[in-house]
């Protein structure tokens, strides 16, 4: 069962930790038995960022992730990928491929997160969400259509299968190369997820360089 990680994160702080030396696997990250494919082009790094709108510490992970992201070499390929538990997290979930189909997820992620966590919105509700939407250069009718879509609850399916392939217990989480996963407890606080997320990136480089 997936599960925002407010038991992991007790106590636990935001200090930086100090990456002196190399992550080390199974202590500050998981490698998967199995890795899962990515979708990026040849020669690219692929980082994804499992999260749910209605998690607290997704919530307060996107300032430092932003910022880290924003300054990716070309070679990285960050994603977003919504989690599904049922329920709420399945609804958040159709919101955001839907948002993704109509060209304005961009637009509207930082917004959806706030309403949820500033203003207290659910924004569970088809007639809510499209609602919302409209806010955003789409019309109700468009996003109600784009919400009851074949095409995004199949995206929905897939990032289900996509998730239970990685194996996550809680989100957030950062995967690198759909191998190596980073969670808030792995990492020692959600400031330095992104921290072992770019040394694993490099330490992915190697392997690539090593290999060829």
């Amino acid at each position: 069962m997936f599960k925002t990680l407010s038991v992991a994160l007790i106590g636990i702080g935001m200090s930086t930790l100090a990456m002196a030396a190399p992550p080390v696997a199974g202590e500050h990250y998981k490698v998967l038995d199995e890795p899962v494919p990515t979708h990026v082009e040849d020669g690219k790094i692929e980082v994804t960022e499992a999260f749910w709108y209605g998690c607290p510490h997704c919530y307060n992970l996107e300032d430092p992730l932003n910022a880290w992201v924003a300054e990716l070499p070309d070679d990285v390929s960050f994603q977003r990928m919504p989690a599904t538990m049922g329920g709420t997290w399945n609804r958040h979930a159709v919101a955001f491929f839907a948002a993704e189909q109509l060209g304005i997820q961009q637009d509207i992620h930082e917004d959806f997160f706030d309403a949820i966590h500033q203003e207290g919105q659910q924004l569970t509700d088809d007639g809510d969400i499209a609602a919302f939407f409209s806010d955003y250069g789409v019309s109700e009718q468009e996003a109600e259509a784009a919400l009851t879509s074949f095409g995004v609850k199949s995206q929905v399916n897939q990032a289900h299968a996509r998730m239970r392939a990685m194996k996550l217990m809680g989100v957030p989480a950062l995967i690198v190369d759909g191998r190596y996963v980073i969670t808030p407890s792995s990492a020692g606080s959600l400031e330095n997820m992104p921290q072992i997320a770019g040394a694993l990136i490099e330490q992915v480089r190697e392997e690539r360089d090593d290999a060829s």
